[in-house]
């Protein structure tokens, strides 16, 4: 298995209506230091209905203003859709929504 095939498993992984930071999707993927690796996956995501990329936020509860399926407007509507609650500030509400891996 290839590291973008690793993080696709990850991603797929998290439940609707929660999100995953770009780190968590790293570290469980098998290297803490591929955050930026994981955004680079996810900006060519092959099956975007099965591998839920619009689920992974910064550290921040940000989201991405690239995401490649139809920008940030399009990620924050399917988290919306999804439950997900966002702050007054426009990040996502991470104290609720964040993928607990215990």
């Amino acid at each position: 298995m290839n590291t973008f095939e690793k993080i696709y498993e990850v991603v797929r992984r998290i439940p609707k209506g929660k999100v995953a930071t770009y780190g968590q999707i790293a570290a469980m993927a098998g290297n803490p230091h591929w955050s930026q690796v994981v955004g680079y996956a996810l900006h060519v995501n092959p099956d975007p209905s099965t591998i839920p990329c619009h689920r992974v936020v910064n550290r921040f509860g940000e989201v991405s203003r690239a995401f490649a399926f139809g920008g940030e407007n399009m990620q924050i509507e399917l988290l919306k859709g999804e439950g997900v609650a966002f702050l007054p500030d426009g990040k996502v509400d991470m104290k609720n929504h964040l993928w607990n891996l215990e």
